[in-house]
This record gives C-alpha cells, sequence and structure tokens, in this order.
C-alpha cells in the first residue's frame, strides 16, 4: 500500500521537472533568436562568439554571391546586401566558344565590315567605267524648229546685177543624227587610267579585311578578360568562405570578442568580390553586345582549345609582302607611274574616228541631201599651252622617285615589325606553356582537390585566371604576326 506523502512528494517532483523542461526549450528560444537579429559583424559582447558570428557570406551556385541574411530577409550587416545577380537572366544562358564569337560579331550586318565591302564594291564600279572609254561613243540628236519668216539669200547674177531670191534653209526644220565616235590615241590614255583605278581597287581590297580582324581582336579580348573575370570571382567566393571558416573555428577556441583584425579582413572580402561581380556584369553585357545577344543574356564561356602554330621567322618576313601598308604603298607607285605617262601622251595629238547617219530638210536637198551617211577623222593637238606640259611632267616624275622610295621605306618599316612581333610570339608562346605546366602540375599533385575546399579553390581560380591571361597575350601576339605578314 501507497502512503500518502510519498504521493504528493512523487507529484512534486514532476511539477519541478516539467517547468524546468519548459524553462530550458523557452530559454533556446530566445538565444536562437538572439542570434539571428544581430549585425554579422557586432561590437564587443558577453555572449560567446560562437552566438554572434552568424554567416557572412552565403556561397550560391552559379556565382551569385550574397551576405548572410536574417530569416526577415534584412542584411545583417548593417543593412548592405551584395549580390551578383549573375543567374537572374530572363534572356537565359547562352554556350558559346570562341570561334563562335568571332563568327558571330563579324557577320555581313556587322557595319564596319559592311562599308568595307561598299568602299570594294565603289572601286570595282569606277574601274569597270573606266574601262568603258575603250568603247566606242554613240550619240543622237533631234532638233524641230519653226521660223517665224522666210529665209533665203539673195543670188546677184554677175556683170548683169539681177538679182535673184533662193531659199536654201527651210522655215521648217527637222533634223535627226547618229554619230560613233571611236577614240584612237586617247586609248594610250584610257590604258593608265584603267591602271589607276585597278590600284585603287586593289588598295581597298587589302584593307577590307581590316574591319573584320579589328572586330575578331575586340570580341577576343572581351572573351578572356570575361574568363579572367569570371575566375577572379570564383576566388573571391572562395577566399571570403575561407574567412568566415577561420573566424568561425578561432571563435571556438579564442576570446569572446570580434577583433579589428576580423572586421578589416572581411570587409576586404567583401570588397573583392562587389569589384569582381561588377566586373563581370559589365563584361557581360559589353559581350553580349557585340555579339548582338538580348540583353541580360548569361553567358557560358568555354574555354578555347590550346593554340597550335608553326611560324618561322624567315617565312614570316617572306610573306610580309601581303601586308596592307606594304600593298598600298606599291598601288601607289603604280598609280604615280601611270599619272607621269598619262602627262607625257599630253605631247600626242588627240585623233579620233567619226562616222554617222543624218536625216534632214534644213538645208535645200539641193544642196545637201535629205539622208545620208558620213565617216571622218578628227585630230586636235595644242601647240603651245606655255610650257605646262614640260613643267608638269617633271612633277610628276618627282612624285613616282617618291613613291619608289616609299615603297622601300615601308618594306623595311614591316620587316622590322615582322621580326620583333615574331620574338614577342615566341616570348608569350614559352610563358603560356609554361603557365598551364604550372596548372597541370598543379592537380597533379593535389589528387584529393575537392571544390569545396576553399584554399584550393582560391588557388585553382587564381592559377587559372593567370593562364587565361597568358593565353590572351600569346594569341594576341600571334593575331598581331599574322596581321604583318597579310595573313587572313
Amino acid at each position: 500500500m501507497i502512503h500518502p506523502a510519498h504521493v504528493h512528494q512523487r507529484g512534486a517532483v514532476l511539477f519541478v521537472w516539467i517547468l524546468l523542461t519548459c524553462f530550458s526549450v523557452l530559454a533556446q528560444d530566445l538565444s536562437s533568436t538572439t542570434s539571428r537579429s544581430v549585425l554579422s559583424l557586432p561590437g564587443p559582447t558577453l555572449l560567446p562568439l560562437r552566438a554572434t558570428f552568424a554567416p557572412v557570406f552565403d556561397i550560391k551556385p552559379d556565382n551569385e554571391v550574397q551576405l548572410g541574411t536574417n530569416p526577415s530577409g534584412k542584411s545583417q550587416n548593417g543593412g548592405l546586401s551584395l549580390t551578383a545577380n549573375l543567374n537572374e537572366s530572363p534572356a537565359g544562358v547562352r554556350r558559346v566558344t570562341l570561334e563562335e564569337a568571332k563568327q558571330m560579331a563579324a557577320d555581313a550586318s556587322n557595319p564596319m565590315v559592311r562599308l568595307a565591302q561598299l568602299s570594294v564594291e565603289a572601286a570595282k564600279q569606277h574601274r569597270m567605267g573606266v574601262q568603258g572609254l575603250y568603247l566606242p561613243n554613240i550619240g543622237t540628236q533631234f532638233a524641230n524648229l519653226h521660223l517665224n519668216k522666210e529665209t533665203g539669200q539673195v543670188l546677184t547674177l554677175p556683170r548683169s546685177g539681177t538679182e535673184i531670191p533662193v531659199n536654201i534653209f527651210a522655215k521648217n526644220q527637222t533634223d535627226f543624227n547618229v554619230a560613233a565616235i571611236q577614240p584612237v590615241t586617247p586609248l594610250f590614255s584610257v590604258y593608265q587610267l584603267v591602271k589607276i583605278a585597278r590600284a585603287d581597287e586593289n588598295i581597298a581590297r587589302a584593307k577590307a579585311g581590316m574591319p573584320v580582324a579589328e572586330t575578331a581582336a575586340k570580341v577576343e579580348k572581351n572573351f578572356f578578360d570575361l574568363l579572367v573575370a569570371q575566375r577572379e570571382l570564383t576566388g573571391a567566393q572562395a577566399d571570403a568562405k575561407k574567412i568566415q571558416t577561420k573566424w568561425l573555428t578561432a571563435s571556438n577556441t579564442g576570446a569572446p570578442t570580434v577583433s579589428s583584425e576580423q572586421e578589416m579582413e572581411t570587409l576586404g572580402a567583401e570588397k573583392a568580390m562587389l569589384l569582381s561581380a561588377s566586373k563581370v556584369k559589365e563584361l557581360s553585357a559589353s559581350m553580349n553586345e557585340m555579339l548582338r545577344l538580348p540583353e541580360g543574356t548569361r553567358l557560358e564561356l568555354v574555354v578555347p582549345e590550346p593554340l597550335v602554330e608553326d611560324v618561322s621567322l624567315t617565312a614570316a618576313v617572306e610573306k610580309a609582302v601581303a601586308n596592307p601598308e606594304v600593298i598600298e604603298a606599291e598601288q601607289t607607285a603604280v598609280k604615280a607611274h601611270a599619272g607621269l605617262m598619262l602627262t607625257k601622251l599630253q605631247y600626242v595629238p588627240t585623233v579620233a574616228i567619226t562616222g554617222g547617219y543624218a536625216n534632214q530638210n534644213a538645208i535645200s536637198g539641193r544642196l545637201l541631201p535629205k539622208d545620208f551617211t558620213y565617216i571622218g577623222v578628227i585630230a586636235t593637238f595644242t601647240i603651245f599651252d606655255g610650257f605646262k606640259r614640260e613643267h608638269g611632267v617633271k612633277e610628276v616624275q618627282a612624285q613616282a622617285e617618291m613613291a619608289d622610295l616609299a615603297v622601300q621605306l615601308t618594306k623595311a618599316k614591316v620587316a622590322a615589325g615582322v621580326k620583333s612581333s615574331y620574338f614577342e610570339l615566341d616570348r608569350s608562346r614559352q610563358l603560356y606553356q609554361l603557365a598551364r605546366r604550372i596548372v597541370t602540375a598543379a592537380r597533379v599533385v593535389d589528387a584529393t582537390y575537392q571544390p569545396d575546399n576553399p584554399e584550393a579553390a582560391s588557388a585553382q581560380a587564381k592559377m587559372d585566371a593567370d593562364m587565361f591571361r597568358a593565353d590572351f597575350e600569346y594569341r594576341q601576339a600571334y593575331a598581331k604576326l599574322k596581321e604583318l605578314v597579310g595573313a587572313k
């Protein structure tokens, strides 16, 4: 039999245990609420650092960087919220390779490319128009006149003095004439004019590829800049996570205060991520504009394959004759010598053959037939022009000699540039290969590399960025050498 006093004693113990359990749960809820509502970088507090140091950086997928926030959505760092918003792209994601980007930017709709094509077309049409001067010129003439008075001439007979009116010109006149003129000696001048027009066309064709190469260079630079910026953003995220892990670990064993060193490192990491994210967004917008993609399109850049080239210094110097500057200098010399020949041809008489058919009633049929055909030769020559031709020949001759010297100087300049560019290419090739070996060696040594390891992720991102910079410099040096040798 249970004594009543024992029942009352057990009930009191149970009641006290229930009260203690409720108080403990309530205290945990209050502590949890307090730790979520404080700033991420609080001042000195009596609470444990582990409870006040909320996650400063939340590393989001898809390159989204955001400061830690409390459940209400407000920033835990004085209202400051850093979000790259790189995954907010209503236009979607576009996977792009370097070659695709160049082709998309250099299509026919590019104004600079179209302008170069039009310049070539204009030069071609001008040359074809000059060639048309070889053919005869055929023209027609029609006239219908009505005179208000009778025409005529008084014919006086010799000795007798008798005057007889004779109508030579009709009062109503209708004339129709078809004439053809074939130049003879001017054909030599036409030949020189065609040479000048063809030289202009060659210059236009040599320069037509320059806008395409310039556009490709801009796309390539933006492409690699964006690759580097993305790796820098990844490295900044990894550094931020490393700092967070460092101070969270220190809070378990250290003093429960936030030091100035911790605050400076945290703010520095925030700044690095802010700058990297802003640079990525800026370069992405610029690339979308060049590729004519919808605004806000996220670009997933494919790392280019390693550049493979085999260029020797001797071959590069020999191919420099295709350089646009050399072509322009050579064609300018051709134009100067053609102009000299044109000036000398002024000493040759201008001779042309003409012929045609005429139908008229203006002159009486007894004096001139109503319709007839004709053929003949027309020649003109200026006997004296104040020595203008002599001085003109000497002037153009001096210009032709200047053009010949310009060709030699241009070839020497381009050859020197090719040699300098070749050595720069060789140097950039070695630096790029060294950067690739460093990246490869780091991955082989760190066989246990995990993306979640912040230190390894930061080091890997920095090495990748350095390799991309070396790759771009290598490609830029190769493009410069190709431009100097006139390669397409």
